[in-house]
């Protein structure tokens, strides 16, 4: 990121509650992982799938020490010919039980059919994380912690996405931060005023 964008997410976050609940969700999802010790499962819509934060999370993972973080990204649909990481599909929903996170980044509204095996990877004991954008509670309703995204053209879902992957990085205690990590801090400290 640039020094001016730097700026003026900066500017765009200050005063606002994006910095604390953003890494509030990002340490629930660290938490649900290493308590879990199993696998985080990402997970899209239909129309779109959250490559940007399975990057940022796999990076995290690797800078933070924590290699729970990094994600399967599971697909609706996996297209003929995928490189074996890329060829997880939904059937994987139905495998997820108690050692597993799933983290459901939502821009638009789900279909019932796939709320239903949500809800029933929940009962068979998964911990479900929500990145809600969808404007309904239908997902917020159904997941263990969830983070409600609404429409906003300064601090779109993509730059959410940064700061939940910073967030799950960053330790609980003192300790050495990953640089993303120190790019979030600085992007959620309050501007100097003149």
């Amino acid at each position: 990121m640039d020094a001016l964008r730097v700026a003026l997410l900066r500017e765009a976050l200050a005063g606002t509650e994006w910095p604390r609940t953003t890494r509030a969700f990002g340490g629930a999802l660290r938490r649900a992982v290493r308590r879990r010790g199993g696998g985080l499962l990402l997970v899209g819509t239909a129309a779109y799938e959250p490559w940007h934060l399975a990057a940022h999370l796999d990076e995290e993972a690797a800078w933070s020490g924590v290699p729970e973080l990094a994600p399967t990204l599971v697909r609706h649909r996996v297209p003929p010919g995928a490189r074996p990481h890329l060829s997880v599909g939904l059937a994987r929903l139905a495998a997820a039980g108690r050692a597993d996170t799933l983290l459901v980044v939502a821009p638009a509204p789900l279909g019932g059919t796939f709320l239903e095996r949500l809800d029933r990877a929940r009962r068979d004991g998964a911990t479900l994380l929500a990145v809600d954008a969808t404007g309904t509670s239908d997902l917020r309703g159904l997941a263990h912690d969830a983070l409600a995204v609404p429409e906003d053209p300064l601090i779109p879902l993509d730059t959410v996405q940064h700061l939940i992957a910073a967030g799950a990085a960053a330790p609980a205690g003192p300790s050495r931060r990953s640089p993303r990590a120190r790019l979030a801090a600085r992007l959620m400290t309050p501007p100097r005023r003149w």
